[in-house]
């Protein structure tokens, strides 16, 4: 293969995106560090997500030769080979590009047998914008037989890091090695914010035009009701239903809503009436195809005995697809921050997985029952841990979420775990990224990067 590294990302070589010369125009993604360091110890990787979110272009960056499975005039020839002689698919030069992978699932057998014969790391990359019936989801767990022979990644929507929205000037992977002498500026308004949220991170949306660029979301969640959601597991569902769903999902995200709340939700706006199982299905379906990504709870050693709140936080995976469920756009958020503040912090959160994700990490919530929650937590595998709040901005609410990081943080236990590496408050508007005199880090979103 012929190779560039990319500056864009720190890291080793080895971490870094290594790309094929004939792509000129590529935009660089974290995710190409994290697959090349998994092509570097993995006979196969499977690339999974939503789709539109360049699964296809970053795998084709790092293969050395592709099939197409479901390219329509050879989708029924690639079904037909797959269970007759799946090797005739599997043949080319390595790293081999199977991409959506999932149209002919016996392929999942012959890579992992081809992997196990072959006993070389680097085989072969599949992609996939849905999973079969038996096959987690969640973005550590697959329930086939591949373990130990096919790792995975999920790739989500383009941070604003990405996006080229953000100048990086403020790294998570420095705060974690505990460089907290941060500085950075930002210039964003809060008009610059409501936009960015509505367009999202999709990176055909990026390239286009403020307007035509904020269609994108909206045709996304019109493909997800009336096409994908009736193939994804070949259960028959209605649009009608879906749409209702996510729009009560979108009032609710953020939140830590049961089934029945949705289903009341759904209700009290004009809906339909559905059950709590109708709705469980539903959700099910949503989460096969990336649309929806919800945040667990996190549950640290405390020093008193308090009740933590386990459900997980409602969210989508990027927080343009909750703003068109409700079918509003930059201008009435701005009218309306208290609504935009939740958009805002899902928009927060969809960055900080991608950030968290290329160091090796995870991020989660806390809630208990006195009140004190805490939007992300970012952990790392080491159990280092930072605590986030997320405000739009303003010194009133600024410092309100400080006295709430610095709470939380007094009543983890250090005995039992180590401290926090770092208390942050990630703003929309505000101009510095700073250490405060207390401590607390204060971060616009548009500083920030892994």
């Amino acid at each position: 293969m012929h190779c560039l590294a990319i500056n864009l990302y720190s890291g080793s070589m080895c971490e870094q995106a290594i790309l094929n010369s004939h792509s000129p125009n590529y935009l660089p993604r974290i995710a190409d560090r994290i697959l090349a360091r998994k092509l570097a110890g993995m006979g196969a990787i499977l690339i999974k997500g939503p789709k539109w979110v360049g699964k296809t272009t970053t795998a084709e960056q790092h293969a050395s030769s592709v099939i197409y499975i479901d390219q329509p005039d050879k989708v029924e020839a690639n079904i037909m080979a797959s269970q007759v002689d799946p090797m005739l698919l599997l043949d080319g030069e390595t790293p081999r590009l199977i991409d959506e992978w999932q149209v002919a699932p016996k392929l999942w057998d012959a890579v992992r047998w081809c992997v196990d014969r072959r006993k070389a790391d680097g085989q072969f990359i599949l992609t996939g914008s849905s999973v079969p019936l038996d096959m987690d989801v969640q973005a550590d767990t697959v329930h086939h037989s591949g373990t130990g022979r096919i790792a995975q990644m999920l790739m989500r929507p383009m941070s604003l890091w990405e996006s080229r929205d953000s100048d990086g000037s403020v790294s998570l992977r420095e705060l974690f090695a505990g460089n907290d002498g941060i500085a950075g500026r930002s210039d964003r308004n809060i008009h610059d914010i409501a936009y960015l949220i509505c367009r999202g991170g999709w990176p055909r949306a990026v390239m286009l035009d403020r307007e035509i660029a904020l269609d994108r979301a909206m045709d996304y969640l019109n493909a997800t009701a009336d096409v994908d959601i009736h193939r994804v597991d070949g259960v028959s569902r209605s649009g009608r239903t879906t749409r209702a769903l996510l729009r009560s999902y979108a009032h609710l995200q953020g939140k830590q809503a049961s089934l029945a709340a949705i289903c009341e939700d759904m209700k009290a706006n004009g809906g339909p009436s559905i059950d709590d199982r109708t709705a469980f299905s539903y959700v099910e379906a949503l989460k096969k195809l990336f649309v929806i990504e919800d945040m667990p709870a996190w549950n640290p050693n405390l020093r008193s005995k308090t009740a933590i709140r386990t459900s997980d936080t409602r969210y989508f995976i990027d927080p343009s697809l909750a703003v068109a469920a409700l079918g509003v756009g930059p201008e009435t958020l701005t009218k309306d921050l208290r609504t935009m503040g939740l958009f805002f912090e899902a928009m927060c959160v969809r960055d900080l997985r991608v950030y968290a994700e290329s160091l090796g990490g995870s991020v989660s919530h806390y809630r208990d029952k006195t009140g004190l929650e805490c939007d992300a937590v970012v952990h790392l595998a080491d159990g280092s841990y930072g605590l986030i709040e997320i405000k739009i901005g303003g010194e009133t609410a600024i410092n309100e979420a400080v006295q709430s990081l610095q709470k939380l943080a007094s009543k983890i236990d250090t005995d039992k775990m180590p401290s926090r590496s770092f208390l942050m408050v990630l703003t929309a508007v505000g101009n510095y990224a700073m250490k405060r005199n207390d401590g607390v880090l204060e971060v616009p979103i548009c500083c920030l990067k892994d």
